[in-house]
């Protein structure tokens, strides 16, 4: 009797489970469906989402990353708003308008944190999607690190702009002995006005600009204004090799050498900043190197010489003591030395001693005629 009782128990246990509807883990499962990111350049990354769970979702949570050099990566966190239910779409976009913009081809890593009144969460893996400026048909052409984008013009076009680049790393290297270390995208723009409309907040002289830590240049050129567009190129192009090979958290470089390393690799100053530079030398007017270590000045006079001066510091430096010593400069900032102290390590001056000696160098030569 005990063994039939004991039997027909069982029966009643295996039948119950059958017929049970689903486990209680079963009835609390979250479940990601569908999420997407799509690019509205220049001025938004729209982000979407779909899930379920058996029990209220009651908590929804996007975490997104900028790929840049950077020396801390900081992951950013939207707390969406929405109306709590066991089924949910949801979207968010990251307005470029309120927050600054990222250039063309940038790179943002996300993914979501959804939790349910059951308290279960899941986070969907990792994905990046590519800030692109899908408004035009872009070609690209590749050499070495660099690759170029451009949607006017010729093959011949684009080939002369990257045989220009190419020809201007050779230089800078032979110059300072340095070079790029992370591959560049270089976007050409069909106009000036083309690349503004490319920029969220842009100015009106805007032509081109390096985004250094994301190792993008964007530069507007129209194909009947090639030899503009090719010195262009080579000064933004100059800028990101200089931040690949000084990048540091701790400082940043003088202005002047920034620019001037820049300017001094177009090649030959030209005519209107060399009536700049003597205009500034025959009336007393030069600014100190120590002023040109900071932002330049708006007015466009003024501007004109700082540029002017300095491509004529870097020159100095170099025909002075050589492009090993340049090398040793940039190596020594990137260790994150203070202006006045790698200047004194290097060549034995700080930028007071720098701002004599040239002065001195620059008399003779447009002066003086030496």
């Amino acid at each position: 009797m005990i063994k039939k009782t004991a039997i027909l128990v069982l029966v009643i246990s295996l039948l119950l489970s059958v017929l049970s509807p689903v486990s209680t883990q079963a009835q609390t499962e979250l479940t990601i469906l569908e999420s997407s990111a799509t690019a509205e350049f220049p001025d938004e990354l729209s982000f979407s989402l779909s899930a379920e769970s058996a029990a209220y979702i009651t908590d929804i949570r996007l975490h997104y990353q900028v790929y840049k050099d950077s020396f801390a990566r900081v992951t950013s966190e939207a707390h969406i708003e929405f109306a709590v239910a066991s089924s949910i779409t949801v979207s968010w976009s990251w307005d470029m308008r309120k927050t600054g913009a990222l250039p063309p081809g940038a790179t943002v890593g996300y993914w979501w944190s959804v939790t349910d009144a059951s308290g279960s969460m899941v986070s969907t893996a990792p994905a990046a999607v590519q800030f692109d400026d899908n408004r035009y048909s872009w070609q690209s052409l590749t050499s070495g690190e660099l690759t170029l984008y451009w949607y006017r013009g010729d093959d011949s076009f684009a080939w002369e702009i990257m045989d220009a680049a190419q020809k201007a790393l050779t230089r800078i290297a032979q110059d300072t002995g340095v070079h790029l270390m992370k591959p560049v995208s270089l976007y050409i723009y069909a106009s000036a006005q083309e690349l503004q409309e490319a920029m969220v907040f842009s100015q009106e002289w805007t032509g081109g600009l390096a985004y250094t830590r994301y190792g993008v240049i964007a530069i507007g050129i129209a194909p009947n204004n090639l030899q503009w567009g090719k010195r262009a190129t080579i000064h933004e192009l100059a800028h990101l090799v200089t931040q690949q090979m000084t990048f540091n958290p701790y400082n940043y470089l003088p202005n002047w050498l920034n620019e001037g390393l820049s300017m001094y690799a177009e090649g030959e100053l030209e005519a209107l900043y060399v009536d700049y530079l003597e205009q500034g030398v025959t009336e007393n007017s030069l600014i100190s190197v120590r002023s040109l270590a900071s932002p330049f000045s708006a007015f466009a006079g003024q501007t004109y010489l700082a540029y002017a001066q300095s491509y004529s510091l870097i020159e100095f430096l170099i025909s002075s003591f050589g492009h090993d010593r340049m090398y040793k400069l940039l190596s020594t900032f990137k260790q994150g030395n203070s202006h006045d102290g790698v200047l004194m390590k290097v060549y034995g001056f700080d930028m007071d001693g720098l701002d004599n000696l040239w002065r001195d160098w620059i008399t003779k030569r447009y002066y003086l005629g030496a």
